[in-house]
C-alpha cells in the first residue's frame, strides 16, 4: 500500500539525518513518486488532510536534507513546493504544534539564506508575510494582530515572530549586522547557541562576511593597527593567517603593524568613521574577553 510505504520512508528519513546525500535523495525520489500515486503531490481541497501532512513532512525533510548538504538550490526549491502546504495550514483554524510541523524551523533557515546571500528586499518581504500571518491568528483579540503587523514599519516583525525559537534566530542576526553589532553575531553562532544543526551550516559564510565588514569598517576607522590585535579582531586562528588575509585586501604589513589605504575624511566620512571605530571596539573587547576565558 502506497500510504503505508510513505509513512515508513518518512519514519525512516527523521530517524537518520546524519545519511549521506545520495541515499536521502533517493529515498526522497520514491517518496515523491508515492505522493504522486497517492494524488497528493500538490495540496487541493479534496486531499485528504492526513495525506496533505504526509506531503508536507515529504518536503520539509527534503529541505532539510538539502540544508545538511549544503545544497541551497535544492533548499530552495523545496521552499517553493512546501509554500502551498504552509498557506492552505494558515487557513486553518485551531491547527496544532504537531499541524505545524516543521514549518516555523524551515521558514527561519530560508530567512537566514536570504541573509547569507546579501537577499535584504527578500529578507523583509518574508518578515512582513510572517508578521501578516501572525496578525491574522490573534486578530481576533481585539485587533491585536493588526497592532502586532505594525510593529514591522522599523524591520520590527510581530512580538509572536520574533519570540519563535527558529524564527526569531535570523531576526536578531539581521537587525544585529545592520548595527555593526558584531559582537553579539560571533556570540550567537557558537555552538551552543544556533537553534538546531541545520542552523550552524551558514556560521562559516556569515563569519566571511563578518571578517569582510570588520575589514572595511578597520579601513574606515584606523589608519593601521598592531597584527595581533588584526588577529583578535578577525577571529583568526594565527599570525600567518592575518597575513594572508591583509593580503587579500591590499593591506600593508610593516614591523608588526598592518597599515590600511588612506583616505580623506569629509563630514559623512567622519560620521561613518566613528561609527566604524565603536565597532571596532565593541568587536575587539569581545575578543579579549574570549582570550581571557581560554
Amino acid at each position: 500500500m502506497a500510504e503505508r510505504e510513505l509513512t515508513d520512508l518518512l519514519r525512516h528519513l527523521k530517524s537518520n539525518p546524519s545519511a549521506d546525500y545520495a541515499s536521502t535523495s533517493a529515498l526522497l525520489s520514491r517518496a515523491k513518486l508515492l505522493l504522486l500515486q497517492l494524488n497528493a503531490l500538490t495540496p487541493s481541497a479534496s486531499t485528504p488532510p492526513h495525506l496533505l501532512a504526509l506531503a508536507r513532512e515529504t518536503y520539509e525533510q527534503g529541505a532539510l536534507a538539502s540544508i545538511r548538504a549544503k545544497n541551497p538550490d535544492a533548499f530552495t526549491r523545496y521552499v517553493a513546493q512546501l509554500r502551498p502546504f504552509y498557506e492552505q495550514l494558515q487557513q486553518t483554524s485551531n491547527t496544532s504544534n504537531e499541524e505545524v510541523g516543521e514549518r516555523n524551523k524551515i521558514t527561519g533557515l530560508y530567512l537566514l539564506l536570504l541573509l547569507t546571500q546579501g537577499l535584504y528586499g527578500e529578507f523583509h518581504s518574508e518578515l512582513e508575510a510572517l508578521a501578516t500571518t501572525a496578525a491574522g491568528t490573534t486578530a481576533g483579540a481585539g485587533g491585536a494582530g493588526a497592532a502586532a503587523a505594525a510593529t514591522l514599519g522599523g524591520r520590527r516583525p510581530s512580538v509572536d515572530v520574533e519570540g519563535d525559537r527558529y524564527l526569531g534566530y535570523p531576526i536578531r542576526l539581521e537587525r544585529w549586522l545592520m548595527e555593526g553589532s558584531y559582537d553579539r553575531v560571533w556570540k550567537a553562532m557558537k555552538k551552543g547557541e544556533v537553534p538546531c544543526e541545520e542552523f550552524g551550516v551558514f556560521s562559516e559564510i556569515l563569519t566571511s562576511q563578518i571578517r569582510s565588514e570588520i575589514a572595511s569598517s578597520s579601513e574606515r576607522a584606523y589608519p593601521s593597527l598592531p597584527l595581533s590585535s588584526t588577529k583578535s579582531l578577525l577571529f583568526l586562528e594565527s599570525e600567518g593567517a592575518v597575513v594572508e588575509f591583509a593580503r587579500s585586501r591590499g593591506w600593508t604589513i610593516r614591523d608588526g603593524q598592518i597599515y590600511f589605504p588612506s583616505t580623506q575624511d569629509t563630514g559623512e566620512e567622519e560620521q561613518e568613521k566613528e561609527f566604524s571605530q565603536m565597532v571596532i571596539e565593541n568587536t575587539l573587547g569581545y575578543a579579549r574577553q574570549l582570550e581571557t576565558i581560554v
